[in-house]
C-alpha cells in the first residue's frame, strides 16, 4: 500500500509540474530542422526562441523559418502597415492563420511579417535596454573623458514609450570644462497603415553653443514610408514649443517652432546595424531661424549582448546666442551591452 501512494504521488507531480516545463511554440525551419521553445520576439528579421535545455535564446533569421505552431497571443506588424493583436489559430508552410481580438480571422504570409512581440505581464519583461560607456585618461594636461549613451523602450498593445541619455564630460588642466547632454522621452501610439501619433521631449544642453539648457516639446503625426525584415524609413512632423537658457542670461527664451523628421534603421547586415535621424525646427516665432538636430549610429554586434557602437551627433542654429558658433558636433565610440 506505500508503495502504492508513493507511485500515486510521483505521477501526480509529473502531471503537475510538467505544464512548469512545457514549450509551447514550434518553429520549422526550411532545412527541416525543428525547434521547440518559446517564441520571445521577432524583429529586424531575427526571431528569438528560448528553451529550457540551453541558457542562451536562440536567434535565427527569420527567412529560413517556413512554419511556426503557438498558442500564446502575439503583436504581428505586417509589411502592408496591419498592425494586430491576437492568436495564431492555423499554420501552414509560408503562411499562418492570425484571429485578432474583435475581428475576423486573416491569413498571413510569413515573409510579410516584419514583427512579432509578445505582450509580457510583467513591466519588467516590457523593458528593453542598452548602455555604453567610454573612458579615455592621457597624461597631457591631466585629461580625463567619460562618455555615457544609453536607451530604454517599453511596449504595449497599442503604444510604445522610449528614452536614451547621452553625456560627454570632459577635464583637462589650463582648460575651461566641456559639458554636453542630450536626453529625449518619445511616446507613440499605433494608428492603422503604418501611421502612428508621436509626442516627444528634448533635451540639449551644450558649452560650445553655450546653451545652458534647450527643452522641446513637439506633438505630432507620422508614417512608415518602408518597413520590412532588412530595414525601417518613417517621415514625421508637427508643432512644438521651445524652451532656451543660455549660459550668462538670467531670462529664458520661449518660441514656437514647426517640425519635420525622418528616420531611418538598417539591419539584418551581418551583425551590423545603421540607425540615423534628422529634423529640421522652422520656427513660427522668430522670423528666419532654423535648427537642425542630425544623429547616425553604426553599431556592431558581439557575443553575449555586448556591441561596439560609433556615432555622430550634429547641432545646428542658424541665429545663436551672440558668441556662439552656428552648429556644434561630438563623435563618439563605444563599449555597450544591451538587454533583452
Amino acid at each position: 500500500m506505500k508503495h502504492c501512494f508513493v507511485r500515486l504521488f510521483l505521477i501526480f507531480a509529473f502531471f503537475t509540474s510538467a505544464p512548469l516545463f512545457s514549450q509551447t511554440d514550434s518553429i520549422f525551419f526550411k532545412n527541416k530542422d525543428l525547434l521547440i521553445g518559446e517564441i520571445k520576439s521577432m524583429d529586424r528579421g531575427v526571431i528569438t526562441v528560448s528553451t529550457a535545455y540551453s541558457k542562451e535564446d536562440f536567434k535565427v533569421k527569420w527567412v529560413q523559418v517556413n512554419r511556426i505552431i503557438t498558442k500564446v497571443p502575439f503583436i504581428i506588424t505586417t509589411s502592408d502597415g496591419i498592425r494586430t493583436y491576437g492568436n495564431v489559430i492555423g499554420s501552414e508552410t509560408g503562411k499562418l492563420t492570425f484571429k485578432p481580438e474583435n475581428s475576423e480571422s486573416i491569413v498571413i504570409h510569413l515573409y510579410n511579417i516584419i514583427g512579432i512581440n509578445k505582450v509580457e505581464t510583467r513591466f519588467l519583461d516590457r523593458l528593453k535596454a542598452e548602455i555604453d560607456l567610454g573612458f579615455t585618461v592621457a597624461k597631457a594636461r591631466n585629461q580625463r573623458q567619460l562618455t555615457i549613451r544609453s536607451r530604454v523602450g517599453y511596449l504595449t498593445k497599442k503604444w510604445a514609450l522610449s528614452g536614451s541619455f547621452n553625456v560627454l564630460a570632459s577635464v583637462q588642466d589650463e582648460t575651461e570644462a566641456i559639458g554636453r547632454m542630450d536626453a529625449n522621452l518619445t511616446y507613440i501610439y499605433f494608428l492603422q497603415k503604418d501611421w502612428f501619433a508621436v509626442g516627444r521631449l528634448d533635451f540639449l544642453s551644450n558649452t560650445e553653443q553655450k546653451l545652458d539648457l534647450r527643452s522641446n516639446t513637439k506633438l505630432g503625426f507620422g508614417k512608415f514610408i518602408k518597413r520590412d525584415n532588412h530595414l525601417y524609413w518613417n517621415f514625421s512632423a508637427g508643432t512644438s514649443f521651445n524652451n532656451e537658457r543660455f549660459m550668462g542670461e538670467a531670462e529664458k527664451r520661449q518660441s514656437a517652432e514647426s517640425w519635420f523628421g525622418s528616420e531611418v534603421n538598417l539591419f539584418d547586415v551581418g551583425d551590423i546595424s545603421l540607425l540615423s535621424n534628422v529634423y529640421a525646427y522652422p520656427s513660427i516665432t522668430e522670423k528666419g531661424r532654423v535648427r537642425v538636430d542630425y544623429r547616425v549610429d553604426l553599431k556592431y554586434n558581439l557575443p553575449l549582448d555586448f556591441y561596439i557602437k560609433t556615432g555622430l551627433t550634429w547641432n545646428y542654429d542658424n541665429k545663436p546666442t551672440p558668441g556662439a558658433p552656428l552648429h556644434d558636433y561630438v563623435w563618439q565610440t563605444t563599449f555597450g551591452w544591451s538587454w533583452k
